[in-house]
């Protein structure tokens, strides 16, 4: 995915959008997102590189679920999905070029490799369970998870500018998947990757509207 060059600007106000809570199922959706970020938080406190790894496993789940049953509602009732398959299919597959990315950069533990086993294994029977049953819920969930998102990486691109965290050369995939200039480097990474994240949070509180008003495809 190519962004545009403006994102580049110390200016990213578009970062900062919430969606405001309208019922219950917003109030439980938020509420297990914020306990998540207190989880992971105080297991990766400001070690955003390593964060990213394990997260960005999650992350990658929710599109693929959505998408695979999106799908099968589609053949079920023979009729067409209005594009949602394919937007959902494709937020996967960005998320998992985070993962590649931030393999790459961070060089992960063996014990959290394990981990990123073990979330998803969680992750994805919980998720899978919760957009059979309750879609607006599940991407109500993932648009508040991409929310917090956009924070984790606002918080990573600080350290980067302190000098906390060095501003290591970007991977190559990330400057081939990107379109990123040769001499890119971690900073540019971060904020390709933030806007990807907050592109997703805008995607899935829409899918979460559309249910809400009844225009389910």
């Amino acid at each position: 995915m190519k962004h545009d060059q403006d994102l580049f600007t110390p200016d990213a106000s578009f970062q900062t959008e919430h969606h405001v809570p309208k019922d219950r199922s917003d109030r439980i959706a938020l509420s297990v997102v914020k306990t998540m970020r207190i989880v992971a938080d105080r297991f990766f406190a400001g070690r955003y590189g390593h964060r990213a790894v394990v997260l960005e496993t999650v992350a990658a789940v929710p599109g693929m679920v959505g998408g695979l049953l999106q799908h099968l509602r589609a053949l079920r009732h023979i009729r067409d999905d209005q594009g949602w398959i394919k937007e959902l299919i494709e937020e996967a597959d960005n998320e998992r070029m985070h993962l590649m990315t931030f393999i790459k950069i961070a060089q992960p533990s063996r014990f959290e490799r394990f981990l990123i086993a073990a979330v998803q294994l969680v992750f994805y029977n919980l998720y899978f369970f919760l957009y059979l049953l309750f879609p607006r819920v599940a991407h109500r969930v993932v648009g508040y998870l991409e929310e917090e998102a956009v924070v984790s990486y606002t918080q990573y691109l600080a350290q980067i500018d302190a000098g906390e965290v060095e501003n290591v050369p970007a991977p190559q995939l990330a400057k081939d998947y990107w379109g990123l200039p040769d001499n890119a480097r971690l900073r540019e990474v971060v904020i390709v990757i933030r806007a990807d994240e907050a592109a997703h949070r805008d995607a899935n509180h829409g899918f979460a509207n559309k249910i809400a008003a009844g225009e389910h495809p």
